[in-house]
């Protein structure tokens, strides 16, 4: 894997993982401060902050430190409220009133259904932190830092079925919106991958409501695997459940969402075998090498240490090691090409070097940690990445 070379910028740039390109290159900013947006889901229904409170950071640091060759940062935040006709207008206020060059950091339930054709006929490219509906990773403008979570249906399953040997595997999906595709092709993946069939496939999961009857489902068709993408609360549900049934002898596999201090807490009782598949280092793992910076970074500004902090956090280094590497003034145009460019940029929190590169559809980041909820805590099952570039 290709490895960034940090280097320091201004004799003081170390710490924030800057390519060994910008040792040549001499980006410029004549008009000003280079101009980042990013649109998140903050309030309504869901509360994705951590992403783009985690990508200020970085870039206020970067500009406390005198910028990058003398260019700052200047970082636009909106709030699409969960609500489509609110990401729309916040999108044409990013693009056309404070003219940003791109996004990076933003992590929002629809962003990139309602906004992703807005950026591709702006030529404004999005860095997403943490992609979350079928079009952050089916577009040409957006390319997220995180797997997703059709990549980690894959990773899952693929996982179940070869390290923990499981012969019937299944899957229990809540649709929501436009889904089902992502996820229908996700397990297609695997399929083709391990030469297997699933064994059941259910696109009827709730949200909200008694699981019983799915979970009752699952240990009639003999399931030894299950995988579900609930978030946190339906995890909780869906295990202590599986509890009150008295059903045992199957492997419970969830996405990255579950992979929270709050379900190991609520699940710390259970004997039950959780997986979690994670999209950075696991950010538990304090004494990680990996989160080193990532950590030092959160608790310079003050913010809580999470998943989606990670997201941010990585966008916005990508945002940072593309500048760096320019050669010229930084504007719109240049800052899309640059990115258009492909060049690989690895981060020690991620598993799969990052590219954006110029493509009708963008997924680079292949790689995740296994966790296992056990006695309460979240244990690491696969120090090294497990990943679907390569033989697990």
């Amino acid at each position: 894997m290709k490895t960034i070379l940090y280097m320091a910028i201004a004799g003081s740039m170390a710490c924030f993982g800057l390519s060994s390109a910008s040792a040549s290159a001499a980006p410029t900013c004549d008009a000003g401060p280079i101009k980042i947006g990013a649109i998140s889901t903050i309030t309504g229904i869901a509360d994705f902050s951590d992403a783009p409170k985690a990508a200020q950071a970085v870039f206020d640091q970067i500009n406390a430190a005198g910028g990058v060759n003398g260019c700052r940062f200047e970082y636009s935040l909106a709030d699409d409220k969960a609500d489509p006709q609110v990401a729309a207008q916040a999108a044409r206020d990013l693009i056309d009133n404070k003219e940003i060059y791109a996004l990076a950091g933003g992590a929002s339930l629809l962003d990139c259904a309602v906004n992703a054709g807005a950026y591709a006929r702006n030529g404004v490219l999005s860095v997403q932190g943490v992609g979350v509906d079928p079009l952050c990773f089916h577009a040409p403008s957006v390319a997220p830092v995180n797997v997703g979570p059709y990549t980690l249906t894959t990773v899952m399953l693929d996982y179940a079925t070869r390290n923990l040997k499981a012969q019937k595997a299944c899957a229990f999906i809540a649709v929501i919106g436009g889904t089902q595709e992502a996820y229908a092709a996700a397990v297609a993946a695997w399929e083709k991958r391990s030469g297997k069939k699933i064994t059941l496939v259910d696109w009827t999961l709730p949200l909200q409501g008694d699981l019983t009857p799915y979970l009752i489902k699952a240990r009639d068709a003999g399931c030894d695997a299950v995988l579900t993408n609930q978030v946190e609360p339906g995890i909780v549900q869906w295990v202590k459940t599986a509890d009150a049934q008295k059903i045992f002898g199957i492997n419970w596999m969830f996405l990255a969402p579950g992979y929270t201090e709050g379900v190991a807490k609520a699940l710390a009782d259970s004997k039950q075998p959780v997986f979690i598949g994670t999209e950075w280092e696991p950010y538990t793992e304090a004494a990680s090498a990996a989160n080193k910076d990532w950590a030092a970074t959160m608790e310079k500004a003050g913010l809580p240490k999470t998943a989606f902090s990670q997201g941010g956090y990585m966008a916005a280094k990508v945002i940072v090691d593309t500048v760096a590497g320019m050669d010229g003034e930084v504007n719109r145009q240049t800052l899309t090409d640059a990115l258009k460019a492909g060049k690989l940029l690895s981060y020690p929190i991620a598993g799969s070097p990052y590219f954006f590169g110029d493509a009708a559809a963008h997924a680079p980041m292949q790689a995740s940690k296994i966790m296992q909820l056990i006695d309460g805590k979240w244990t690491v099952k696969t120090p090294e990445w497990f990943t679907l570039t390569k033989a697990n």
